[in-house]
């Protein structure tokens, strides 16, 4: 499946962006920007999500074959590969099946291990959302409010919908649902260890990378080293953008200006 992509910059070896679950491309507009100055920088849709096609199933076996096969066609191999929370998962899953393929690899907030069910709430919530004729983002918003208090939180889930006459989710959210239980687990493939550089950068308020991760962790990407960002929970390139920016170019070798 070839994915929806968004460039900025010139360049060998593009520094590649995946977005986590209920997200797209555009997440990464701020930091997609600053290392477009000085780097070829994709920031990619994964399936059911952004302007990418959406189809049946999620696991992460075929998420990262569609990310290789859309790097293929931009001429995009070998890179640079960044994912977060869900596409963390995608982009190990490249690092270990396409391993000469990547030179360098950023998971953000997350371990290759499975998760207990934190966002069928979400789910359950966008798929009950009224999609009325005319309706508003505040009253969207307000259908969400009982199972997700956080203004924050609901703002970022109704980025995914169309509102005017025919209201509507442009992502696959039923699919999307239907995969929740896939997208929490996680499964190795039958491949060797990746050897190349590995950072993994936690929030230091997120519980996403525990120590008794390390293990799996270390089995998988034996060079890996692991930090945590100050100021930032799950969602550091919002939590804290100018921080998370510095880690990601000082790892990828970006000399930004200024």
């Amino acid at each position: 499946m070839l994915l929806h992509a968004a460039e900025t910059g010139e360049g060998e070896r593009p520094i590649v962006l995946l977005h986590g679950l209920f997200g797209s491309a555009q997440n990464f507009g701020a930091l997609q920007r600053r290392l477009g100055e000085a780097a070829r920088v994709i920031a990619l849709d994964l399936r059911n999500h952004g302007d990418s096609p959406h189809a049946d199933t999620m696991r992460y076996p075929e998420m990262a074959r569609d990310v290789v096969e859309t790097l293929r066609a931009l001429r995009g191999l070998p890179c640079r590969l960044l994912g977060h929370s869900m596409g963390g998962k995608v982009a190990m899953q490249v690092a270990l099946q396409s391993g000469g393929e990547v030179e360098r690899l950023l998971v953000a907030d997350i371990a290759p291990v499975r998760y207990p069910p934190a966002f069928r709430g979400f789910a359950d919530a966008m798929q009950a959302v009224p999609l009325r004729p005319g309706l508003t983002r505040a009253a969207a918003s307000a259908a969400l409010a009982d199972a997700i208090p956080d203004a924050a939180i609901r703002s970022f889930l109704l980025q995914n919908m169309r509102f005017g006459p025919q209201p509507a989710w442009r992502i696959g959210l039923d699919r999307i649902a239907a995969a929740l239980p896939g997208i929490e687990g996680w499964e190795a493939p039958d491949a060797a260890p990746f050897a190349g550089p590995v950072l993994f950068v936690g929030g230091a308020r997120s519980d996403y990378i525990q120590p008794q991760h390390r293990p799996a962790i270390r089995a998988l990407f034996p060079q890996a080293q692991i930090v945590a960002l100050k100021d930032a929970g799950h969602w550091l390139h919002a939590d804290n953008p100018d921080g998370f920016l510095r880690l990601v170019a000082a790892f990828f070798g970006v000399r930004l200006a200024g």
